[in-house]
Order: structure tokens, then C-alpha cells, then sequence
């Protein structure tokens, strides 16, 4: 979930908000896929069956609006909204009703599919979802895997078919670098996820979502005020 929350800020800094959410996109959807195989035994492809196609709905009207609104507004507009959501389930989770059934999981897929093509930030949603339907966090971080790869690779398809980013535009030598990054942090995940204990892996989720989105509102706002 990192991956898209930290590289989101610096490739978008450096490509440009468009070209660089798309490198985002793919590069989430590649790291998803090792990580798939790696963690694919506590994997709950039920969960897949009902996220995933939900992020294609909420992909589709996030590439309408790339193309006709501001995409530093939008960008403020996601980070407070997720700055709100992580609020309620952390400091307010003993407020909150608990996320129970498909509704919450459709729904937490379409704002991840939006917010995915948008800014690259699927996880922190589907995070939010998380803590609301107290998922087991190593099953969790399994099952957001899959996840990863079918919000990027519909982000990316929906984006090239209708014309709102091009591969093209990104060079080449970005692609070599990143991956060779993606493969070693892989590794080195895999191994820490073996030894670190599930309470404090729940907190580095949360901190690392609420980091995302504060520099996903921070990197919008900078944007319309300059």
C-alpha cells in the first residue's frame, strides 16, 4: 500500500499529476502480482470477487473526471476525504457501526477504483473498510494484493482507452529503475511480514494510509494555490 502512497508524491512531483499517477498505476499492479504469489495462501479471493469488480465502476467515472476537472482540486478533494475516513476508524472506531456484508465491501471497491485512478491511492479505502469490518489484518494484507493489481491494470485500460494518459509520454528510463525498486522492497517486505507482530502491522497501515493522504491533500493544495 506504501508504494502508491509515497511514490504517488515524488513521480507525480517529477512527471507531472497525470503521467505520474499512470507510472503509479502500473507500477502498484506489478508489485501486486509478486506480492500475490508471495502471500497467496491467506488470500480470500471471495473478498476479490466482491472489491474487485466494484473498482471498475468507480475507475470509470475517475477518468471522466481527470479529463473536465482540476486535478489538484480533486486531489484536495481525496485527501480530505480520506483523511476524514481514517479519522473515523481509528480515533472514532468505538463511535462507528461495524462494516458488516457486501454493501460496505461494493462500496469501499467503487471509492477505491475512483480514487485509484485519480491519485493511485486505492489502499487507504480499502484500509478503511478494513478496520470498519475488523478484517484480520494477515488476511487483509493478503487479499489487498489481487486487489492492487485489478485497480491498477482497470486504472491504467481505462485511462489509455479513453485518451486522459499516454505510456508514451513517461521515459523509458523511468521503467527499469522502478521496477528493479519494486523487486528488492518486495523481498524485503516478504520477510519483515514474517516476524512483525499483527497489532503493530495494523498500526503501520494506518500510519501509512494517513501519511499517504495528507501528502496526497498537501500536494493538491500547493498545486491550486501556486
Amino acid at each position: 500500500m506504501g508504494l502508491g502512497l509515497v511514490a504517488g508524491s515524488v513521480l507525480s512531483i517529477a512527471l507531472g499529476p497525470v503521467e505520474g499517477v499512470l507510472v503509479v498505476n502500473i507500477l502498484t499492479c506489478v508489485n501486486a502480482i509478486f506480492s500475490s504469489v508471495s502471500m497467496r495462501r491467506h488470500i480470500q479471493w471471495n473478498m476479490v470477487g466482491i472489491i474487485g469488480p466494484a473498482m471498475l465502476v468507480g475507475a470509470i467515472p475517475g477518468a471522466i473526471l481527470i479529463s473536465q476537472v482540476s486535478t489538484a482540486a480533486l486531489q484536495v478533494i481525496v485527501g480530505a476525504g480520506l483523511l476524514l475516513g481514517l479519522a473515523l476508524v481509528t480515533v472514532g472506531k468505538n463511535v462507528v457501526p461495524q462494516a458488516s456484508g457486501k454493501p460496505p465491501a461494493v462500496v469501499a471497491g467503487i471509492a477505491g477504483g475512483f480514487m485509484n485512478t485519480l491519485a493511485g491511492v486505492a489502499g487507504p479505502l480499502i484500509t478503511i473498510y478494513a478496520q470498519a469490518s475488523r478484517w484480520d489484518h494477515r488476511y487483509f494484507a493478503a487479499t489487498l494484493q489481487p486487489l492492487f493489481v485489478i485497480a491498477g491494470g482497470v486504472s491504467v485500460a481505462v485511462k489509455l482507452v479513453m485518451g486522459t494518459a499516454g505510456i508514451s509520454d513517461v521515459h523509458w528510463g523511468v521503467w527499469p529503475v522502478a521496477l528493479l525498486g519494486i523487486a528488492i522492497a518486495s523481498v524485503v517486505g516478504t520477510r519483515l511480514a514474517r516476524r512483525v507482530p499483527k497489532e503493530t502491522a495494523r498500526k503501520v497501515a494506518i500510519t501509512v494510509a494517513t501519511a499517504g493522504a495528507a501528502s496526497v491533500f498537501v500536494r493538491g493544495l500547493i498545486s491550486l494555490v501556486g
